[in-house]
């Protein structure tokens, strides 16, 4: 376990620069859950990691569902919940909710209910849903895990959320799974990787192999106009107080939902490399050419090397409850 490291310094003063004093002090409340919300209440901010790189997202698809062209949303509905009527399905943990947006505008569903904690990216879902005429789809604000829900449901659906919650071993027993309907689903896409991000010193030296890939010019971290020389990892002080949730018990999401459930359909999809080199300096590759995209590819097969013998970060998966 790392306390503290080099890139904590630097992360601490580029989130400053990029996201101002006040989200800084932010994290000094003692209030874990405030500090939690606001790592994720303020959906207009702009960034500078992995996911908002297009070829990113196409590598996603292409693990996933085989084709770079189909996301995992069509995947699912097309796959295995093909001839499923009157779904019913919880997101917990649902921010903004574009991913159930995306499954709303499916015939399959009688109801999807978003739950979240930052009343403002909900509100800004509703937004959306009334303007596509998704009558399917509604949102409340709240802790799912404390809200009196009246009935089951078909699927219960995590998109990078599970991995904000604790004690998973005991949650997925004592708090999903009543949720669910006999013979009910888990649906997840999540970042399943070491707690904490407590990386193994071999991954920690593979993302810097990684970096030294890129050229300098495509090195300097979104809004500082630093150079990203190399990577140290995260240490626990800022992971605590930076969100108090992320990726607190991590490594036991796969074990206890193959406990508890057969696996319909597992696609592991990477990140262990890409994710770490591409932080703050992806806004270099939100526009392409031929020698970006030579990049990305070399980085795409060192991580698909890596692989082989390592499993992945981020994990795209359909579970059923196991039958008593």
């Amino acid at each position: 376990m790392r306390l503290i490291t080099s890139d904590d310094v630097t992360d601490v003063i580029a989130k400053g620069k990029q996201r101002g004093l006040n989200f800084l002090l932010s994290k000094l409340t003692l209030d874990k859950l405030n500090r939690t919300k606001s790592a994720f209440d303020d959906s207009a901010i702009k960034h500078a990691n992995w996911w908002i790189i297009s070829a990113i997202k196409d590598r996603w698809n292409q693990l996933i569902s085989g084709n770079p062209q189909v996301p995992y949303e069509e995947f699912m509905m097309n796959g295995h919940f093909k001839d499923k009527k009157n779904l019913r399905l919880l997101s917990i943990g649902s921010g903004s909710c574009s991913h159930e947006l995306k499954l709303a505008s499916y015939a399959n569903f009688k109801e999807i209910l978003c739950v979240d904690i930052a009343d403002n990216r909900l509100n800004e879902a509703k937004k959306i849903a009334q303007h596509q005429n998704l009558n399917n789809i509604s949102f409340i604000c709240a802790n799912a895990l404390e809200y009196p829900f009246e009935s089951t449901f078909d699927i219960v659906f995590f998109h990078s959320s599970l991995h904000h919650f604790n004690n998973i071993s005991t949650l997925i027993p004592s708090k999903i799974i009543p949720l669910l309907k006999p013979n009910g689903h888990l649906v997840i896409n999540e970042y399943v990787g070491p707690t904490r991000l407590q990386h193994p010193k071999l991954q920690i030296q593979a993302i810097n192999q990684g970096l030294k890939m890129i050229p300098l010019k495509f090195r300097n971290r979104y809004q500082t106009g630093w150079i990203k020389n190399r990577y140290t990892g995260s240490g626990l002080i800022r992971m605590i107080l930076a969100d108090p949730s992320e990726c607190i018990d991590s490594t036991s999401i796969l074990p206890t939902i193959h406990t508890y459930f057969d696996t319909i359909d597992e696609r592991p999809y990477g990140g262990n490399i890409l994710m770490h080199v591409l932080k703050d300096i992806s806004h270099h590759f939100t526009e392409l050419n031929s020698e970006k995209n030579q990049i990305l590819d070399s980085l795409f097969k060192f991580e698909d090397e890596y692989l082989k013998d390592e499993s992945s970060d981020f994990v795209f998966g359909i579970y059923q409850l196991k039958k008593n």
